[in-house]
């Protein structure tokens, strides 16, 4: 932790506004769950690229993002406010949403692939807003950005083979 991230370590006593941050993204780990019903009967019928995972590493992965994006909006929160940081983390919270019913339930590869590009353009500047108030914040995003690429590149891979 740098000299930077002090004052985003937040009293033990407000160790709670923490739980806004997880609703959200539990919520949207939710919705995204219901949207991908099937998904596992889907992802094992597509012609998949070489290097895609198999389907039970997606939830555990996801699970992992999704309180590493909460925590990360909880930082950047505590450190500034409500501001353009926060209304990029919501966006990108919303696009993460999106993503799914376009690919699981709509069947709509060559939309989700679209979405997911524009969801990766919107966390990176939100992991270099993020630099600039709070570096565990930003850290705390980069592994999220690292697998949307991936996504990406596996939506991109799919997009090709079907």
């Amino acid at each position: 932790m740098t000299s930077r991230d002090v004052s985003v370590v937040p009293h033990p006593r407000q160790w709670w506004t923490v739980l806004p941050f997880l609703v959200a993204v539990t919520a949207v780990a939710g919705l995204g769950g219901l949207a991908a019903a099937g998904s596992q009967a889907t992802y094992r019928a597509l012609e998949l690229p070489p290097y895609a995972p198999p389907s039970w590493l997606f939830g555990p992965v996801w699970s992992v993002l999704y309180v590493m994006i909460g925590v990360a909006g909880w930082l950047l929160w505590r450190a500034g406010g409500w501001d353009r940081v926060m209304w990029l983390w919501t966006a990108q919270l919303l696009l993460n949403l999106a993503w799914t019913p376009l690919f699981f339930a709509a069947d709509l590869y060559t939309a989700a692939l679209v979405e997911v590009l524009v969801l990766a353009a919107a966390v990176a500047p939100l992991i270099a807003w993020s630099w600039r108030r709070s570096r565990l914040a930003a850290w705390l995003l980069v592994p999220y950005l690292a697998w949307v690429c991936f996504a990406t590149a596996l939506n991109a891979g799919i997009v090709v083979l079907n």
